[in-house]
């Protein structure tokens, strides 16, 4: 039986095209990977991915990987300072 799921909550994943928000997740049952339909954030074209080619990100309703991903921005914005002289 196959299910559709409406993702109410803002997940968002990695994936190959770059980091992506949820919108829905197929579920076709046990003996089949879930699909999970995302929107990438670069360029909004939405697209398709198997369970296996995706890593969830960032969940803040979960308070999922949150601490990590302020940390590594953190670092990416201190590299990128210029000093003044």
């Amino acid at each position: 039986m196959t299910a559709i799921h409406e993702v109410k909550q803002i997940i968002i994943v990695d994936t190959s095209f770059g980091e992506s928000q949820v919108l829905f997740i197929i579920d076709y049952g046990v003996h089949c990977n879930s699909i999970w339909v995302c929107t990438c954030l670069k360029d909004g074209k939405i697209r398709h991915f198997d369970t296996n080619q995706i890593t969830v990100t960032t969940n803040n309703t979960l308070n999922l990987n949150v601490k990590e991903k302020k940390e590594k921005d953190g670092k990416e914005r201190k590299k990128t300072k210029r000093k003044v002289t």
